[in-house]
């Protein structure tokens, strides 16, 4: 049962919309996808519908944006079936706050090196809650400056060791304060895409911080950082996950749905870890009682 865990719809920086992403599931032969778009959950609802309309399960999900002020490093982290997502929706709203005000000061960058309009941009964002990158470089596509999305002019724009880069960070919160809020909402956190971000050397102190587990299976994790995954998933007993990615036309590779998966075993833990953690708090409950009788027990008779 392929179940491609980490996919990007239109309402972030993904170029299909849900019902198109859906349908290319069900004729890719992918019967599980988690809707992830950055700091979004406007898609989880409307997406379980279509899913279920076209036999795709669509397991809800968003992927949310932190920074590591330590290590000067951005962090994903994957929040999976989150039993109040509506506690996620304030640190949705920040991120994407902080997100806007980035990207409105990068279009004014570009609009000053190109002549692209600002009302040309946001039509390329039709149906995004936000500006991404992907966006800005479209417009530069369709005014005739590139043919593609990624490539030399987008490294020139948004890589950070070209010193004329327009590239602006947005200020997003520690990752611990992510990881507190999807436990506070009941979901399942997962570091994404941790080769990709360079964020391996991360992990340990992240699952000190309550992190419940790492994408392991993804096109950016090379043969020898799966292998490491693996082993420090094991060492922690962390979950694992697995997914393409998929961002459609705004990919910056050829990737796609589907092209990593979680295994079944893997995929079923995940859809139990929520029971199993409510087992184990009232297994510790019922012990920390127990004992707590025992020793009111004990104190009466020597009276």
């Amino acid at each position: 049962m392929p179940a491609d865990l980490h996919c990007h719809t239109r309402l972030s920086d993904g170029s299909l919309g849900i019902e198109d992403l859906i349908l290319l599931a069900n004729r890719s032969g992918v019967d599980t996808i988690a809707i992830t778009d950055h700091d979004c959950q406007a898609g989880t609802v409307r997406g379980k519908i279509i899913g279920q309309r076209h036999g795709v399960t669509v397991i809800p999900g968003v992927e949310l944006s932190a920074y590591d002020s330590k290590n000067e490093k951005p962090v994903n982290i994957l929040c999976y079936l989150a039993e109040n997502p509506n506690r996620l929706e304030g640190l949705c709203r920040r991120n994407s706050l902080a997100r806007r005000k980035a990207s409105q000061l990068m279009v004014a960058k570009a609009a000053r090196l190109y002549p692209i309009s600002s009302e040309l941009v946001l039509n390329c964002a039709a149906g995004s809650t936000n500006i991404y990158k992907q966006h800005i470089m479209h417009a530069l596509m369709e005014c005739g400056y590139t043919t593609s999305i990624f490539g030399p002019l987008y490294d020139k724009l948004f890589d950070p060791e070209n010193p004329e880069n327009i590239n602006i960070l947005p200020k997003f919160p520690e990752p611990k304060e992510v990881l507190d809020a999807v436990h506070e909402a009941g979901g399942i956190a997962v570091l994404s895409h941790p080769g990709y971000s360079n964020n391996i050397d991360l992990i340990e102190s992240l699952a000190e911080d309550g992190l419940d587990g790492v994408e392991v299976w993804h096109p950016n994790n090379s043969e020898e950082q799966t292998e490491q995954l693996l082993a420090i998933a094991k060492e922690k007993k962390l979950l694992k996950t697995g997914g393409s990615g998929f961002h459609g036309l705004y990919g910056a590779a050829v990737t796609h749905l589907g092209a990593r998966s979680t295994p079944d075993e893997d995929l079923n833990l995940l859809l139990g870890y929520q029971a199993k953690l409510r087992r184990s708090r009232r297994k510790a409950e019922n012990k920390a009682a127990a004992e707590a009788k025992e020793a009111a027990a004990k104190e009466a008779a020597s009276k």
